[in-house]
């Protein structure tokens, strides 16, 4: 069964033999970090989740422990709303409902846990497979997204999607 359950340094010393070069790095975690992901931008993301302001997870499963994934999410300073993102699956676990697990777990955690209204996250259009996941959880582009300038297609263009919090019965309407 997987569950979620804080980052640790063990889990950041793995999180380097899961992305197979800077075009990974990048779909993983945008301009975050610079290739090779290396110990000290490692502990500084750490310290970062530390503070309060992200959480972080990672996905394991079994007896003893097998880290398969790892989340972070930004909460905003109002505590409403979130920013999903550096969702990252083992790449031996991939394309087995590992990835939908940890983020039901994740999601679970941000509404009910944390209160959160709102979770939204950047995701590259390229990156065909991470899209449809999060359609299937039930996240949406914008009703209205601003139109874009015409320009020359860019593989690293980003959408934005969201998902609001399911109604809770114990909240007043």
């Amino acid at each position: 069964m997987l569950r979620i359950r804080p980052f640790t340094a063990a889990d950041a010393a793995v999180l380097p033999s899961w992305l197979d070069g800077p075009g990974e790095l990048r779909l993983w975690a945008g301009d975050a970090f610079r290739w090779p992901l290396d110990p000290p931008q490692l502990a500084r993301y750490r310290a970062e989740s530390e503070t309060g302001s992200r959480r972080t997870w990672s996905a394991v499963e079994g007896d003893p422990e097998r880290l398969v994934g790892h989340c972070s999410l930004l909460v905003t300073p109002d505590g409403r709303r979130g920013r999903l993102g550096r969702v990252l699956v083992a790449p031996r676990e991939r394309h087995g409902g590992r990835g939908a697990a940890m983020l039901r777990g994740v999601l679970a955690e941000a509404f009910d846990g944390l209160g959160l209204t709102e979770v939204e996250l950047g995701v590259y259009t390229r990156n065909t497979a991470a899209l449809a996941l999060y359609e299937r959880l039930g996240f949406t582009p914008p009703a209205d997204p601003a139109p874009d300038p015409p320009a020359p297609p860019d593989p690293w263009s980003v959408t934005t999607l969201t998902l609001r919090s399911p109604p809770r019965p114990d909240l007043p309407r």
